[in-house]
């Protein structure tokens, strides 16, 4: 069994098509989706895909490129929207990305925070986007850890083995994309190849980030297997150990799915 812990059902080209999508996941292997949300306006579509597919969870929350247009956003309209539906397991995806800017970096550190706040309240995992922001990123979590305990899920993770290290102090699961099958990706590969197994979870991404040997084309959360067999390799382990390694993660962060 393999679990997609990260796409955008809502993204075209897989909304228009999205039956077919996740009945070719399911005959992937892939039997758990999570689908992530980035902006408030497209709750209401995630909402739908959960109420119409079993086996499909979702998250809410806000993206650090569309923080300028959600200032207003606290940790009271988050955790609203999370209690809509039992199937909202996560909060994110949310966090700091200074290599676009799309938001200036304090609407995107004021929006962090109050994902922050909420996932110490409701005790989901906090799903976080980092990209050029290293340090900023480690130490916004290191400080509210201090406050109160809450779980981190470092997605689609392409930094430094330094910072992957650091998170891990901090508790944090992180998980791989699409990215560490690509030939640049050599350092990233070593990385994960380092990191303890029980802390790894699997994700495409999906529209994105298509794995080697589909890169270039629309990813789906049934290309994951490319990702897993790769990464399965990578630790020597056999492909189905791995995929049931990462899926014993995610149900120890996320907890057991019905």
């Amino acid at each position: 069994m393999i679990i997609d812990s990260h796409c955008h059902l809502t993204y075209e080209p897989i909304s228009s098509s999205l039956s077919e999508t996740i009945n070719r996941a399911k005959k992937d292997g892939v039997q758990y989706i999570l689908t992530i949300s980035t902006e408030d306006k497209s709750f209401e579509k995630i909402l739908k895909i959960l109420k119409d597919h079993k086996n499909v969870y979702g998250t809410y929350g806000i993206h650090p490129h569309e923080a300028k247009s959600h200032q207003n956003i606290r940790c009271s309209n988050i955790i609203q929207k999370l209690n809509l539906n039992k199937k909202i397991i996560g909060i994110g995806e949310t966090g700091l990305d200074f290599y676009y800017n799309n938001s200036v970096k304090k609407d995107q550190i004021s929006c962090f925070e109050e994902h922050i706040y909420a996932a110490q309240e409701k005790n989901l995992p906090l799903i976080v986007h980092t990209r050029s922001a290293e340090s900023e990123t480690f130490e916004i979590l290191q400080k509210h850890l201090k406050i109160k305990h809450f779980k981190i899920l470092i997605h689609c993770f392409t930094g430094s083995k330094d910072f992957a290290f650091k998170l891990l102090d901090l508790g944090s699961y992180i998980s791989a994309s699409g990215v560490v099958t690509f030939k640049k990706s050599k350092d990233l590969a070593n990385t994960f190849k380092e990191l303890p197994n029980e802390k790894i979870l699997v994700e495409t991404d999906a529209p994105y980030l298509s794995p080697v040997p589909l890169r270039g084309r629309p990813n789906e959360p049934g290309h994951i297997i490319h990702t897993v067999r790769f990464l399965s390799d990578l630790k020597k382990l056999s492909f189905e150990e791995f995929s049931n390694i990462t899926t014993n993660n995610f149900f120890n962060l996320f907890g057991k799915l019905n």
